[in-house]
Parts: structure tokens; C-alpha cells; sequence
């Protein structure tokens, strides 16, 4: 019998994606690996017990994990889950470790060995391993359907004999992964879009999607621009301005879509009242960082709440709404790591520490949090 790999069934009611596919059953197969797939597991994600049996996994309960080398989840592992592995168990998730150390201490206390996925580096050898932008990009693109879905207008222009419809008017706030499939999205389905970035060198990447780029082109944004777009933080005299245009052209718009995150931080402010105020009634405002605290000043982790006239949705775990899309793209991300702890001479796990991706991703191991973004707090007790 071969090292086993799990694959849980998620506990988290509003999770429905599953760390694996008919795929990647047959590829970790392959690899050598015997894999139990918790019954269940991927209902939500149309991928039932009879597809997971017929790409040669077994159906087995969350007893099972017990015997596993390797777990591979969506979410982090709750306590319950943790005191169901045996120690050593390598563990591969979604980890979300910024702000829980205290679970991060239980889980090393536990002696798994963990990979946080969402800490994967953005490398080429990494990129088919990037579970941010596999999942980000389904977030862009259902960011549009859920603004078009509230909606009560018809996105594209259209010409009739009983008059003309106009576009839609769609602003893109953070030209990243979601941002720039939001702007596709909105653009095949024929909205007038423009879009906005911090980078400068977002720029162009906005502009072959066919949508205009907002931002005061000075000086100190050329210098910026040539500079690649990361060079310097731009002067407070520069973020007046740009504030003001953006505060100026959101007012003009039908829908807003806000995609800024950044790692470990809450999410900044982009939106505020005083700008949801100044748009049409019945406009539409998607925040997808909602989960950090939102962009938008007003939105609801959860729900679709007016504010100053405007519906604002704040809508959890975005990609999960469309799980089995997002299920198969986070499984290939997950196989492919996997492949890369497999022993090229054995053909068993081995972790090598040495490994830049293990290096970037590996949290805990042999009872401790390894990463240095968070061992201090593990040395403090999980403080």
C-alpha cells in the first residue's frame, strides 16, 4: 500500500469547493499516492462519489484521515479536523494565517507539518501552483454576473426601433488578477469600462483589454510610469488629485467594482459614502474584499445592503460561488505542489526545506510555526 492521501469534505457551511478533481485523482494516483475522498466531498462542486470511485480514489468517512500522510482541504483545518491527523501528517490548504496565530500554535502544537497555498511565491515555476490568481480570476468574472444580476438595466447598448439603450458605465478600482478578468467580463457582455490601479504600469495591461485607464497623468505619473510602477509611493499631492478624479468619475458611473487587497492588512478604503451618494440611485457597487474589511465604506460581509442608494454586495467566499469551476482550477493548483514534494529517486513525500516553494509556504513542522512571518508570535505562546 502506497502513502495515502485525503481529501476532506469542507467543514465550513459556507465553503463549497473540494481540494480535488477527477483529475487530479487520477494524476496523484499516478504519482503513487492511494486516495480516500471523504463521502460527500464534492457535491457542491458537481463531482460526485460515483466520479471520485471511477478516477480510482476510494469513498471512505472523516475517520479515515487518521491514517492519512497527506490532507488536502480548501480551508485551514478546524480543531476538531487537527485532532483527527496523526502527527506528521503534511497538511496542504488555504491557510489564512495573518491574524490567527493562536490556531497556528494549536496546529504546530499538534505536530502537522502545514502549507498555507495562498503564500505560494509568484515565481514561473510557481504559476501553475498560484491559488490567489486561479481563484481571483473566477472572483473578477463573478463580480460582473452578481453586479449585472442586481442590475436593472441592460449592460450593453442597444439600438431599436423603440429607442436606444446605453451602456452600462463599469469602474474597475485595482487592476490586479480579479480586476483585470472583471474588466473582460464587463467588457464581453458590452459596458463602457474604465479602470483605476495604484501601479502605473497597470496602464497598459487596462488598455488591451479595451477599457480606459483614470489617473492624473503629471509628471510625477510619467516619472512613476517609467519607473515601472513600483518605484516610489507617490507625494500626497499626487493622492489629492487622484482622489478627487476618482471621487469625480465614480459619480458618472452605474456600477463600481472594488478588487483592492493586500496581505496581512485590512483592506484599504476606496469607496465612501459621500461617493456612493453622488451615483445614480439603483447604481451598483461590488466590494470584493469584504472578508478584509471591505473597500467600500457601508458594505456587509454576507449581504446586499443599500447604501445612500446605491446596493452594495459584500458577498463571501466569491469564488465558491461558482465551486465547480473554482474546485477544478484550486485542485490542479494543489496537485501540481503536491508533485513537488514526491522523491524523484523514491517516489514517496519528502519535504525538502531547502526548496524555495517549501521555504515561502511551509508554516509548521516538527511541533513548531517555521515560517518566520510567524514564528515570533508562536515563541510568544500564540499570542
Amino acid at each position: 500500500m502506497g502513502e495515502v492521501v485525503f481529501v476532506s469534505r469542507e467543514t465550513d457551511p459556507a465553503e463549497s469547493r473540494v481540494a480535488a478533481s477527477v483529475e487530479t485523482v487520477k494524476k496523484m494516483r499516478a504519482l503513487g499516492f492511494d486516495v480516500i475522498v471523504e463521502a460527500g466531498a464534492g457535491a457542491a462542486s458537481r463531482i460526485s462519489d460515483a466520479d471520485f470511485t471511477a478516477a480510482g480514489a476510494t469513498v471512505g468517512t472523516a475517520a479515515e484521515a487518521k491514517g492519512a500522510d497527506v490532507v488536502l482541504k480548501v480551508r485551514r483545518p478546524s480543531t476538531a479536523e487537527i485532532k483527527s491527523y496523526k502527527p506528521g501528517t503534511a497538511v496542504i490548504a488555504i491557510m489564512d494565517p495573518y491574524g490567527n496565530e493562536k490556531a497556528l500554535a494549536a496546529i504546530a502544537k499538534a505536530g502537522l507539518t502545514t502549507f498555507a497555498m495562498e503564500l505560494m511565491p509568484r515565481i514561473t515555476r510557481a504559476q501553475s501552483m498560484d491559488v490567489l490568481s486561479s481563484q481571483a480570476n473566477l472572483a473578477g468574472y463573478q463580480a460582473v454576473i452578481d453586479a449585472a444580476a442586481e442590475f436593472d438595466r441592460a449592460m450593453p447598448m442597444m439600438m431599436t426601433a423603440a429607442g436606444t439603450v446605453p451602456a452600462a458605465k463599469v469602474f474597475v478600482m485595482g487592476a490586479g488578477v480579479a480586476g483585470l478578468q472583471a474588466i473582460a467580463t464587463a467588457r464581453r457582455l458590452g459596458a463602457a469600462v474604465t479602470a483605476t490601479d495604484v501601479r502605473p504600469a497597470a496602464k497598459e495591461q487596462v488598455a488591451s483589454l479595451g477599457a480606459k485607464f483614470i489617473a492624473v497623468e503629471d509628471e510625477e505619473f510619467k516619472a512613476a510610469e517609467t519607473a515601472g510602477g513600483y518605484a516610489k509611493e507617490m507625494s500626497k499631492e499626487y493622492q489629492a488629485k487622484q482622489a478627487a478624479l476618482v471621487a469625480d468619475h465614480i459619480a458618472k458611473q452605474d456600477i463600481v467594482i472594488t478588487t483592492a487587497l493586500i496581505p496581512g492588512r485590512p483592506a484599504p478604503k476606496l469607496v465612501s459614502r459621500d461617493m456612493l451618494r453622488s451615483m445614480k440611485s439603483g447604481s451598483i457597487a461590488v466590494d470584493l474584499a469584504v472578508e478584509r474589511g471591505g473597500n467600500i465604506e457601508g458594505s456587509a460581509p454576507g449581504k446586499v445592503v443599500d447604501v445612500e442608494g446605491v446596493r452594495v454586495i459584500g458577498y463571501l467566499n466569491v469564488p465558491g460561488r461558482i465551486a465547480a469551476s473554482a474546485s477544478l482550477l484550486y485542485a490542479k493548483n494543489l496537485v501540481t505542489f503536491l508533485e513537488t514534494l514526491v522523491g524523484k529517486d523514491t517516489g514517496a513525500l519528502s519535504v525538502n526545506p531547502e526548496d524555495e516553494l517549501v521555504k515561502a509556504t511551509m508554516l509548521t513542522r516538527g511541533g513548531a510555526v517555521v515560517h518566520p512571518n510567524f514564528a515570533a508570535a508562536d515563541s510568544k505562546g500564540g499570542a
